[in-house]
């Protein structure tokens, strides 16, 4: 009778669509670095199974996946605390029961401070320095405490702790699933999805840090496991429908990830458009990701045109802004044509540049003022014929 009744269970929960809050486990079908040894940069290129899943994705869709915290990071924070690491605890808004080790392994989010962990964290403790960061007249020291600092900072700096596992643990946040842009084509791979990461280290208040996702990625994801996923929809990042259009492409670093996805799909299908892609990274000899895959899609004519910058190899640094501005007239005469404009990456620097160069091009080979240019280039956003994923 038993049987039955788990075999009714497994039937039902199998029903269910994989999705954000229902993931599903991909495996890991192969993972290893497009940098050259020589590269100060470590890209991971991630190919992961989607069998069974009923899971389908478009060119410019992301994937997530939910991840897990930093083995180490999580035995220092037990250590530090002197936690007995099978100590149970309640986790979220429904108390779910678990030990602190795998709440903190894989529910809480430990490596982001927030002005609101340390306001309520102060009632934990009679540190006078954190008594005093917490008020209102310190609103911009605490910002400052909390940018590159995490949970093992506070727990240091800021003790003897009046403070039980359960107490520290509530004043967390949910762990967040990351986002990365997909950097295939189902069409071209079935039941597979790939990603470019792009491996996050650093040092911060004399500690090394990790990026959540991205070193579990490098760094412990190994061929055979599993990873939770789920597909995240772009609705503002695709393909023009009609496939004669010319696209152009600007993705330098990890930002090449889905105009992979794009010129896939495209070889796929047979598109009679144009495309021309503008990548940039440090050195061409360690940094030029899937190099050979792009300079065969070349040869096959399903892309058009490669225009690379490579920073740190000229005396003076070239980026993907000024390629754009060396072929600033056969450039105008495809946007003039109709040609859809992408770019993917770096929000802060990149793609301002890449914007202040779009609208000079458009200002000297449009012969239009500067206010005339920028309408043109809202113009084709409102048109859907500038995209940018930008993060």
């Amino acid at each position: 009778m038993q049987l039955t009744l788990e075999n009714t269970k497994d039937t039902k929960s199998d029903k269910l669509p994989f999705s954000r809050t229902n993931p599903f486990q991909a495996k890991v079908l192969k993972n290893i670095n497009l940098n050259g040894s020589g590269s100060s940069k470590e890209t991971r290129h991630i190919e992961l199974s989607l069998k069974g899943s009923d899971l389908s994705y478009n060119p410019g869709d992301a994937l997530g996946i939910v991840p897990s915290n930093d083995p180490e990071l999580v035995a220092s924070i037990l250590e530090e605390m002197q936690w007995d690491e099978e100590a149970v605890v309640s986790v979220g808004k429904q108390g779910e029961i678990m030990p602190i080790k795998e709440a903190l392994t894989n529910y809480c989010e430990i490596t982001l401070l927030t002005r609101k962990i340390l306001q309520q964290a102060a009632v934990l403790t009679e540190n006078c320095e954190l008594q005093k960061l917490v008020l209102a007249e310190n609103a911009d020291q605490l910002k400052e405490y909390c940018y590159g600092r995490d949970l093992l900072d506070m727990l240091r700096a800021f003790g003897p702790w009046k403070a039980s596992a359960q107490d520290i643990v509530s004043l967390l946040r949910k762990m967040t699933p990351r986002l990365y842009s997909i950097a295939s084509s189902i069409a071209a791979n079935p039941d597979e999805v790939h990603l470019t990461i792009g491996a996050v280290r650093y040092t911060s208040h004399d500690r090394a840090r990790k990026g959540v996702c991205s070193v579990l990625c490098a760094e412990r994801a190994q061929e055979g496991d599993m990873l939770p996923v789920f597909v995240q929809a772009n609705k503002h990042f695709h393909l023009p429908e009609s496939e004669d259009k010319d696209i152009i492409m600007v993705g330098p670093g990890t930002g090449i990830a889905p105009f992979r996805s794009f010129i896939q799909e495209r070889a796929v299908n047979k598109a009679d458009g144009r495309s021309w892609l503008f990548f940039g990274d440090q050195h061409e000899a360690e940094d030029f990701l899937y190099q050979n895959e792009l300079e065969n899609y070349q040869q096959d004519g399903v892309l058009t045109r490669i225009d690379t910058a490579f920073s740190r190899d000229t005396s003076e640094k070239v980026y993907v802004q000024h390629k754009m501005l060396e072929n600033s007239k056969e450039l105008f005469e495809w946007i003039e044509n109709g040609a859809y404009f992408y770019v993917c990456g770096d929000k802060e620097r990149m793609a301002k540049d890449v914007n202040e160069a779009l609208i000079t091009m458009i200002e000297k080979e449009g012969t239009m003022s500067r206010e005339e240019a920028e309408a043109y280039l809202k113009d084709m956003q409102k048109q859907g014929r500038y995209q940018r994923d930008v993060y």
